[in-house]
């Protein structure tokens, strides 16, 4: 686990009063302050240049507002963020929740609150990125899962299978193709029997 010096903070904010009690706070708690942003734009911007690990966005900022800022940067690389705003509701945290929103902080803002919610944000990022590597990962999986279904047609005497093209081909190939599986040859007890009564194998 990452120690605080290293995670490193980006601060969106276009009141310079909050952005200082911001500024002391992440230095009281001991993170790294890398960027400090007064605009939304400035703050896409930033955190495509200097890719910190937390981002502190606040959400009443001039020319992009905190969440159209979020979805900016959120379409370019993943990266936990904390909004600050003055109210909330359920139409608020619904819309944050859409953007990839982490956390949220109500202001006025305290020192022991801002580090709960970079943890919590960081936290809560890493689950989603674990859930969203495990998806792909078994969307890879079942894009590579080949089943066979429905009746084939097998020849009654040389058993070869009818494929969907109307051609035949021999059981074991059909099995490779279409399957996924592959065929091992040998001999069941009747056939060894059968074709082979003096040669010794071994037990089954």
């Amino acid at each position: 686990m990452r120690t605080k010096e290293h995670v490193r903070i980006l601060v969106a904010e276009d009141n310079i009063v909050t952005r200082e009690t911001i500024k002391r706070s992440l230095q009281e708690i001991g993170f790294e302050l890398v960027g400090m942003a007064a605009t939304g734009l400035d703050a896409v911007n930033l955190a495509l240049s200097l890719r910190p690990d937390v981002i502190l966005m606040d959400i009443e900022m001039p020319e992009l507002n905190g969440l159209e800022a979020t979805l900016q940067i959120r379409q370019k690389f993943s990266v936990p963020v904390v909004v600050l705003t003055s109210h909330e509701g359920e139409d608020f945290v619904e819309k944050a929740s859409k953007v990839g929103v982490s956390a949220y902080l109500i202001k006025p803002l305290k020192t022991k609150d801002i580090e709960r919610a970079i943890i919590m944000a960081m936290a809560r990022h890493d689950d989603m990125m674990k859930c969203w590597r495990l998806n792909r990962e078994l969307e890879q999986a079942l894009k590579e899962i080949k089943t066979l279904r429905g009746i084939l047609p097998l020849c009654s005497y040389c058993k070869k299978i009818r494929d969907d093209k109307g051609y035949w081909e021999q059981v074991d190939v059909y099995i490779r193709k279409y399957s996924g599986a592959d065929v091992s040859h040998s001999l069941c007890p009747d056939c060894r029997n059968k074709y082979y009564p003096d040669l010794a194998f071994p037990d089954d």
